[in-house]
């Protein structure tokens, strides 16, 4: 039973990975030390899994995104230095950004247009064959073509096929100069068409013909068409049983190959609770009955889970239960040797999970059990709901607004931490987080913003600062995951019955409310994200751990109300990206999402509930944002340059709206052109009073100057463009 891994996160314990990088950026350190860097992290990776499992990848490092990475690779752009690379990621004219599959990692969006013809595909760098040469163990690595073309944008229509074939003649040419290599390819597990999958088989026929070289890896869902994968010219092929439940009924429908090797992956590389070694072998034994040749790998990559357990201060109870990257190595070890010998007392001993009972809650679970569908519906309609505040808000014409957090400096960082390690006392920490608060408030009064927030000065993550707030909820110290580039954040962990003892909000927005007559936005994390960025328990339905927080989040908004605060935000950024693959999976996924969202913006009227999104494919689900109980809805549009407005010009979008006219994931400052163009666009498709005009996302990542300049740009525009309407 020979073992498989891939994915091991490339952040390092220390984060040495984001440090080096913008480090870089920040011209502390040169192009060739951060290289030296980033190649010894990348060993440090080689060698753990050298120590554990007997294949696995090289050449899964990347400067910042494998997707672009590709690009490069295959000539789509051109990248002589660092500079230019990271131009691509965060410059002026940095490529879109959106979710990996329904991850929360997001990746560069390759654009192939018109001005790029299929010919002009080449080998421009030669990746593979350097790190080959830099590591004398494992397997190089790449995104497959189909999943490289599938999940880039641009191409015309009827247009693939031959994007598609051009791009194969330089994957011939990289897999020529190479005894063996791993290509990714996730998106065969997306709902494809014949005409697609007809092409994955043309053209892996045409990339080699040889059996022995290439070994194929798809994850996240089951295949579809698995039989026909049986068709190419393959060494392995690499399926997820852990979130592909299809994969085994379809192996038991078709069988396998005898002249490939099946590489099951069967624990999590998607979340973090320890896996049931028994349960696992009984697999295995059932593929063996129709697989010669088996082998044992992660399901999905493992940078989706922190690196290692060891030296986390939690609960042992809690501690006892969990596996992170590092340990799904030792995991596939032990499967391997249990299986192997056919004795499993080692597999019942570590798979033995005491305290079953922790985390329990029965009021909350009794407050759940009791919920009717009347709890999930707004008891008024939006346009009765819209007139009562607007009466109450008074707004001026196209509202100006931020989505939420404002830059966290150094010193703010610093205090964070002094007031966790004990250096100051939770007295003189308030103190601080009051005068960031008064500052920003005066700030926004003096630049002339019309809505304003409290900045979250308090608060480490959107998701994470809610989970040290409630019950059935843990957080790690050091159980860091990346989220695009260098940004990384540390997923809670939920462990058991979600419930709120106290407020969690309502002392600082009420404290930013007393200092203005200007409304402050209460601000939320909706339950969709909370579920989506965390780690979710998985002995009970998901839909349940939803309403939970949905509760939670509904008794913090009547305390808002108590507080005469007039405008709650709840983000929910992740609301698409948490949708199955497979859209024949999304009627259930969306009925409880929608209900959950709705369960916690239960408010009075005359408070306007906001939300907020970001990054996602939202042409694929207004039909079920219209069915959201929100009365304002804020999201991304700077990267996209407005594009997105095709998805709304055809639906019966009839509430309020807030495109994002600046990108804040690039230190780039827009100009006043660049911002007035955007909005001019939106408002060919909007009515001119459901306009809100506002940032992209949280500043939280930012600069102070940059961050100001840019508001001042956005308020500015936004003057002339009152002048111009009102008159």
């Amino acid at each position: 039973m020979e073992t498989y891994a891939y994915g091991f996160p490339r952040l390092g314990k220390d984060r040495e990975y984001k440090k080096a990088i913008e480090d870089f950026w920040k011209k502390k350190i040169t192009e060739k030390e951060l290289k030296e860097c980033i190649y010894n992290l990348d060993k440090e990776r080689v060698d753990i899994y050298d120590k554990y499992v007997d294949n696995f990848p090289a050449g899964e490092m990347t400067f910042y995104d494998n997707m672009l990475d590709t690009a490069i690779i295959v000539g789509l752009y051109k990248s002589e230095n660092l500079d230019d690379y990271f131009e691509l990621c965060r410059g002026k004219n940095a490529l879109e950004m959106t979710k990996w599959f329904n991850t929360n990692y997001h990746y560069l969006v390759p654009k192939i247009d018109e001005s790029f013809s299929p010919a002009q595909f080449n080998l421009s760098w030669d990746k593979l064959t350097q790190v080959k040469e830099r590591s004398k163990k494992g397997v190089p690595c790449l995104i497959g073509p189909f999943t490289f073309l599938k999940l880039s944008k641009g191409i015309e229509p009827g247009k693939f096929k031959e994007y598609l074939f051009s791009l194969a003649d330089v994957y011939k040419k990289i897999i020529d100069n190479l005894d063996e290599i791993y290509l990714d390819e996730p998106a065969l597990v997306m709902e494809l068409s014949p005409e697609e999958t007809s092409m994955v088989k043309e053209v892996y026929k045409k990339i080699t013909t040889q059996k022995d070289k290439i070994t194929l890896f798809t994850y996240y869902d089951s295949v579809d068409f698995l039989a026909d994968l049986y068709e190419l010219p393959l060494k392995a092929i690499g399926l997820d049983f852990v979130n592909g439940k299809e994969n085994l009924e379809n192996i038991k429908k078709y069988g396998f190959p005898e002249d490939k090797i099946l590489i099951a992956g069967i624990v999590d590389g998607r979340n973090v609770w320890k896996t049931d070694i028994k349960a696992s072998l009984e697999i295995l034994k059932e593929l063996n009955k129709y697989a010669k040749n088996l082998a044992v790998s992660n399901a999905a990559p493992l940078s989706h889970l922190p690196i290692t357990k060891k030296g986390e201060n939690l609960d042992e109870r809690l501690l006892g239960k969990l596996a992170f990257a590092q340990e799904r190595l030792e995991e596939l070890q032990l499967i391997s040797r249990i299986y192997k010998n056919g004795e499993n007392k080692e597999g019942e001993e570590y798979s033995n999970n005491s305290a079953d009972d922790f985390g329990v809650n029965n009021d909350v679970r009794e407050k759940i059990k009791n919920l009717k569908e009347e709890d999930f519906l707004k008891k008024m309609s939006y346009e009765e709901r819209d007139k009562k505040q607007r009466e109450i808000l008074n707004l001026p014409l196209f509202p100006t607004t931020t989505i939420g957090s404002f830059p966290q400096t150094p010193e703010v960082r610093k205090k964070r931490m002094d007031f966790k390690r004990g250096k100051i006392s939770k007295e003189e920490y308030q103190s601080f987080i009051k005068e960031e608060i008064t500052n920003l408030i005066k700030f926004q009064e003096k630049i002339g913003l019309d809505v304003f927030v409290h900045g979250e000065f308090e608060r480490t993550d959107m998701v994470e600062f809610f989970a040290q707030k409630l019950e059935g909820i843990a957080t790690t110290d050091n159980g860091w995951i990346i989220s695009y580039g260098t940004r990384g954040y540390r997923p809670p962990l939920i462990y058991g019955d979600v419930a709120r003892s106290k407020p969690m909000t309502v002392d600082e927005i009420s404290f930013a409310q007393n200092l203005t007559e200007k409304p402050v936005k209460g601000m939320l994390t909706g339950p969709v994200t909370i579920i989506a960025w965390s780690f979710v328990r998985k002995d009970i339905p998901v839909s349940q751990v939803a309403y939970q927080l949905g509760l939670c989040l509904q008794e913090e908004i009547k305390d808002y109300e108590k507080a005469n605060i007039k405008i709650v935000q709840i983000d929910e950024p992740a609301f698409r990206e948490k949708a199955p693959i497979k859209k024949r999976n999304w009627k259930q996924y969306f009925q409880w999402a929608v209900k959950a969202f709705n369960l916690a913006s239960q408010s009075k009227p005359e408070l306007q509930i906001h939300t907020h999104m970001c990054y996602s494919e939202f042409g694929e689900i207004i039909e079920q944002i219209n069915q959201m109980n929100f009365d304002v809805i804020t999201i991304e549009a700077s990267r996209s340059k407005g594009n997105i407005l095709s998805h709304f010009e055809n639906s019966d979008f009839n509430r309020q709206i807030g495109l994002g006219v600046w990108d804040i994931h690039s230190p780039q400052i827009p100009t006043p052109g660049e911002i007035t163009a955007t909005v001019k666009r939106a408002l060919k498709t909007f009515p001119n009073d459901n306009f809100w005009i506002n940032p992209d996302c949280g500043l939280k990542t930012r600069g102070w100057d940059e961050s100001a300049k840019s508001l001042e740009n956005m308020v500015e525009v936004t003057r002339e463009l009152r002048k111009e309407f009102v008159s």
